[in-house]
């Protein structure tokens, strides 16, 4: 009995800490859901005055559906994370919060982005 006690147990805290994959346009509709989205980065910015870097995911700002926000204190695992990423298909896990009634991630740790490999056949810079 024990046994099976631990079992579900254990089996009901991994399932709490499982992510749904979701659309990029659906990020909306799942604000404060722990998810995982693969996408296209279009580019980004490094705003040094706050130190932190947005990624544009799913398309080019203003219009990108998902802002990817790595923070000054993630910022260190990274290697210039806008032009790193840039025109790489990823996935990425996290929480979705709203800024200004548009969808974002934050990345609090490098593991959170996974590369799924390159897509360079639209080169606009932004």
């Amino acid at each position: 009995m024990k046994h099976i006690l631990i079992t579900i147990f254990c089996l009901s805290a991994i399932s709490s800490f499982a992510q749904t994959e979701i659309k990029i346009d659906d990020a909306k509709n799942h604000v404060g859901d722990i998810v995982k989205i693969c996408t296209k980065i279009y580019g980004g910015k490094f705003l040094e005055k706050d130190t932190l870097t947005l990624l544009n995911a799913g398309g080019y700002y203003p219009d990108a559906p998902l802002t990817i926000i790595i923070r000054a204190d993630a910022l260190k695992e990274f290697n210039n994370p806008v032009s790193y990423y840039k025109g790489m298909i990823v996935c990425v896990t996290g929480k979705v919060e709203l800024f200004k009634n548009k969808p974002q991630i934050v990345v609090t740790t490098k593991h959170q982005i996974v590369e799924q490999g390159n897509d360079h056949t639209d080169k606009k810079t932004n």
